[in-house]
């Protein structure tokens, strides 16, 4: 039976047994509630990771089924019945961090299905913890081989926080706590 040593906010540890890996993409409240939009107004969606060019690194929303998922690719997780999807080379990059998408005033580069809505999604990033690897080590993320066999990740209520803020946190700090 695998433990894993976690503090809590009093520098107390505690032992955990049998801990689920951490999930390795996460949605805002705010990002969720215009997923819920699009998804009513075009049905089924998805998220592929941008990994540059005329969108920059954004995480891009399309109907789903138009962007074609490749055998590499590797599912990060998904969000209320939408998957987010990266490629094989930029997941080996990214592999450390936990995906936060969130969503931010403005256009985007016009190819994501929220263009129109004067928002754009945006990537966050948190550093997994050496005890996050480790459990997610022991699961490994689905590639789009994997999907096409039928393979599909469980089911997580732990996917959407309030705020960026509390995905990435710094220490000491909130995002609505003046640093003055």
């Amino acid at each position: 039976m695998s433990c894993v040593t976690r503090t809590d906010g009093e520098g107390t540890d505690r032992r955990l047994r049998n801990p689920t890996p951490p999930p390795r993409a996460l949605i805002t409240a705010a990002a969720a509630d215009l997923l819920n939009r699009l998804q009513d107004r075009h049905g089924p969606v998805m998220f592929h990771q941008s990994g540059g060019c005329c969108d920059g690194s954004s995480p891009m929303c399309f109907p789903d089924g138009d962007f074609i998922v490749g055998d590499r690719d590797v599912l990060l997780g998904v969000l209320g019945g939408v998957p987010v999807w990266i490629s094989g080379p930029q997941f080996e990059t990214w592999r450390h961090t936990q995906l936060v998408i969130d969503v931010v005033p403005g256009r985007g580069g016009g190819f994501s299905l929220e263009a129109p809505e004067g928002v754009r999604f945006l990537s966050r990033g948190r550093a997994f913890t050496a005890g996050e690897m480790e459990l997610l080590e022991s699961d490994p993320a689905l590639t789009g081989a994997d999907y096409e066999r039928g393979a599909r990740p469980p089911d997580r209520a732990d996917v959407v926080v309030d705020d960026a803020a509390d995905a990435c946190r710094i220490a000491g700090r909130h995002a609505d706590v003046d640093p003055a």
